[in-house]
């Protein structure tokens, strides 16, 4: 802890990367991201609760599968059949984490820059979550699983809204 000004220019540039990624998923998914940022804004408890089922359902799910894929307990071919699952379902717990803080990243962009136009609200939103998450403990601990679990459950509610 005695190099804390590069520590924290660690951070602030590999919070550049989510920036980026929030730019270009509401670039290629406009419509899919609005319907995300919308539940993750009005409706965060919920969100925040279908986000825990469903990230402990697949995540037991996963975890299941990979334990089923390690070590020699299951014959070579049934660890081949099993990859394919697994990969999917690793795929869409990302894609829906990935989802969901770009969403959370927009809003809070959104709240904190007003003034700003929507590219720019969602690339500083990114850069703050980002560099709130890396804040030890409370980032760690408390910050990033409710980021997910709020992003997983505002992705899914976006989905199952009316266009």
């Amino acid at each position: 802890m005695t190099n804390i000004p590069g520590i924290t220019l660690i951070i602030i540039l590999l919070s550049i990367p989510l920036a980026a990624c929030v730019l270009v998923i509401s670039a290629l998914f406009p419509n899919r991201l609005a319907r995300a940022k919308s539940a993750a804004g009005t409706m965060p408890g919920r969100a925040f609760g279908l986000g825990l089922v469903n990230c402990a359902f697949f995540g037991t799910i996963a975890m299941v599968l990979l334990t089923l894929l390690d070590g020699n307990r299951v014959p070579d071919l049934l660890r081949v059949v099993l990859f394919l699952p697994t990969m999917a379902v690793l795929a869409l717990l990302g894609i829906l984490i990935t989802f969901g803080a770009a969403g959370v990243a927009q809003v809070i962009g959104e709240r904190i820059f007003e003034d700003q136009n929507a590219g720019r609200q969602g690339a500083f939103g990114a850069i703050v979550l980002g560099t709130a998450c890396a804040l030890p403990f409370v980032g760690w601990f408390l910050l990033i699983p409710y980021i997910t679990f709020v992003g997983i459950g505002a992705t899914i509610l976006g989905f199952l809204q009316k266009s």
